[in-house]
């Protein structure tokens, strides 16, 4: 891996919460870090607070605007997929995906794919995901049956780590490394408190898991993996089925015009 100081890394989700201490926790290693979010007086404050090189602001559920962000960025060396939402009710994007699957997944998809071009080896991508997995519904990619927001976030969540040990395989020829990770169970973030669900660890072992992810020269080579923590750990079935992750991704082209 290039040393952390000369690196420029995008963190998606990062005016707030688990995003914005991953950030501010890179900046003080001396990375060039890019501060990625919705609103943009949050997002600007934010990069003041921790000192970061600049504020990007997208709505990742509006594929237009993945597209505008992606175009905003000319080199980058890591990428931090953490933004991410629950969705009490089924909602849609406006791009009519349901919400969930759009923020946490498909924007994630999209963005990820523009950047590569952009991507100065040797790169790494974090997926931040989740131990919470749950099966795809192939028949019902949009929940528009029965939504369940547990599921639903679960399944957005098993996706990006099929879509973690797919690309892994796609990159085998270039020097870029895809892992996804369970930061912590249930850290004591907006979206879970929020949620009205008691807290179960910290924001800092969350991030300080991340940061590893991004940081650790001892995983120089490491790709296709999946960490609970720091642990390395095995997934839902479903992402080792490699007919599965393929039909998701040839999906995941069609949803965000890819392919």
């Amino acid at each position: 891996m290039r040393p952390i100081g000369e690196q420029t890394i995008l963190v998606t989700g990062s005016s707030d919460g688990h995003g914005k201490l991953v950030a501010r926790e890179l900046v003080d290693r001396g990375a060039t870090v890019l501060v990625h979010g919705r609103h943009r007086r949050k997002t600007e404050a934010a990069v003041e607070e921790i000192g970061a090189a600049g504020a990007l602001v997208a709505d990742l559920a509006e594929l237009d605007e993945v597209r505008r962000l992606a175009d905003d960025i000319d080199e980058l060396d890591t990428l931090v997929n953490n933004a991410g939402v629950i969705v009490p009710e089924r909602r849609e994007s406006a791009d009519g995906h349901e919400l969930t699957f759009a923020v946490n997944y498909l924007g994630h998809f999209l963005l990820t794919r523009l950047l590569l071009a952009r991507l100065r080896e040797p790169a790494r991508i974090v997926n931040v995901s989740s131990i919470g997995q749950h099966p795809l519904d192939f028949d019902d990619l949009g929940y528009e049956r029965d939504y369940n927001s547990y599921l639903a976030y679960s399944r957005s969540k098993l996706a990006q780590v099929m879509f973690t040990i797919e690309l892994a395989e796609r990159l085998r020829d270039r020097d870029v490394t895809v892992n996804a990770l369970h930061p912590a169970t249930l850290m004591d973030t907006k979206m879970v408190t929020g949620a009205g669900v008691r807290p179960r660890s910290s924001v800092e072992e969350g991030a300080a898991a991340t940061v590893r992810l991004v940081t650790d020269p001892e995983l120089d080579g490491m790709s296709g993996r999946f960490y609970d923590g720091t642990r390395e750990s095995s997934v839902d079935g479903q992402a080792y089925d490699a007919a599965a992750r393929r039909r998701l991704w040839a999906l995941s082209e069609e949803l965000t015009g890819t392919a």
